[in-house]
């Protein structure tokens, strides 16, 4: 009896069990999400870096110069500077012009201090041409002082004072115009008597020959010029030999050899004024390269003859000049000079190329 009424509540249990069976929980689907795009900024450019220029070398120098006589600059744009010396177009940094004074030739022995016999003007030529100088001509060279023109390597001016008659000239340089080309200067002594009237026509023959170049030596000529001298005075000398010179030689001189050697502001200032680009004195300082004269400051205890040029603050109108007599022993010495100054300038190239670079090519262009 107690065993059947266990089974019947076994299988009653069972079946409650069987219908309580949970209904499976309903998990409602997931949404896809929408992603919503995000907008790309403008690029940020990238800063074009701030170029330093090099600071500028300094100057050429040399020890070949007496010690009070040192290189002036003129030309005050660096730019310009840097363009007419770099340029591929112009002469080469080292370019030398030695400039000599002759007075007069003797044909034996000397009287005077400043004269050269025949057989030493002859060898000093001879030397100038196989050291390798040629002569240029002073447009010539005031083309090169101001813009670095193209002339020979090693040049020299050759500039012979106080007018003389075509037979000197044809006696003594003609032989080298006619062998290798060279061309001299006659400083003209512009007043109107005799010896004048006598020279000037086959002067003014010459001339049209194109190898004797005039240039003004004043107009009296005996009487220096100075910082004393009367504004009259300074006018006829300056002006007055160049309107002489365009009325008998159909040209206008470009230079002023300083009569006697003597200058001042006032001379200097004048002759800018009417129109001079160069002036000689007769101060055998050194040689002439671009944008470098060597030139002294204050009077030299040793050289006490020798005006002082740079107060006149003009470097290219108190130009230095060697003298005939010695000329020949300071041939080695320009030479050694341009030399150095060639070498120098390979040292900083690189420095002002890249100075002009940055600094210059934006307002100048690019370096020729």
């Amino acid at each position: 009896m107690k065993t059947r009424l266990f089974i019947s509540l076994l299988i009653i249990l069972l079946t409650a069990c069987s219908a309580a069976t949970p209904t499976p929980l309903a998990i409602p689907p997931t949404e896809t999400a929408t992603l919503t795009p995000v907008p790309t900024g403008t690029p940020t450019p990238t800063a074009t870096p701030v170029r330093t220029p090099p600071a500028l070398p300094a100057s050429f120098g040399t020890d070949h110069l007496n010690p009070l006589d040192t290189p002036h600059a003129y030309i005050p744009d660096t730019c310009q500077y840097l363009r007419d010396k770099w340029s591929s177009a112009n002469s080469a940094p080292g370019t030398v012009v030695m400039v000599i004074m002759f007075h007069s030739i003797a044909s034996e022995d000397i009287t005077d201090y400043n004269q050269i016999t025949q057989g030493n003007f002859s060898i000093l030529m001879d030397d100038l041409h196989e050291q390798g100088f040629q002569a240029i001509n002073t447009q010539q060279l005031a083309d090169f002082l101001y813009h670095n023109a193209k002339i020979p390597p090693r040049s020299v001016l050759l500039v012979v004072d106080d007018r003389h008659y075509a037979e000197y000239f044809n006696s003594y340089f003609r032989p080298y115009y006619d062998q290798w080309g060279w061309p001299v200067v006659n400083s003209w002594i512009n007043l109107d008597d005799s010896i004048g009237a006598a020279a000037l026509p086959d002067n003014v023959a010459l001339e049209n020959e194109g190898w004797v170049d005039h240039q003004s030596h004043g107009f009296v000529h005996n009487i220096p010029m100075s910082n004393s001298s009367p504004d009259d005075y300074l006018k006829g000398e300056l002006l007055g030999s160049m309107e002489a010179m365009q009325q008998n030689f159909g040209k206008t001189p470009i230079a002023i050899i300083w009569p006697g050697g003597g200058f001042g502001v006032r001379p200097v200032q004048a002759a800018r004024q009417y129109g001079y680009q160069l002036g000689f004195t007769i101060n055998p300082r050194g040689p002439l390269m671009f944008n470098w004269v060597p030139l002294s400051d204050a009077t030299d205890p040793m050289r006490p003859s020798y005006l002082p040029e740079g107060p006149v603050n003009d470097p290219l109108m108190v130009l230095p000049r060697y003298w005939a007599p010695d000329a020949d022993r300071h041939i080695d010495t320009v030479r050694l000079i341009g030399k150095e100054a060639a070498a120098y300038a390979e040292q900083v190239k690189a420095t002002e190329l890249e100075y002009y670079d940055i600094v210059c090519s934006p307002a100048y262009g690019p370096m020729p």
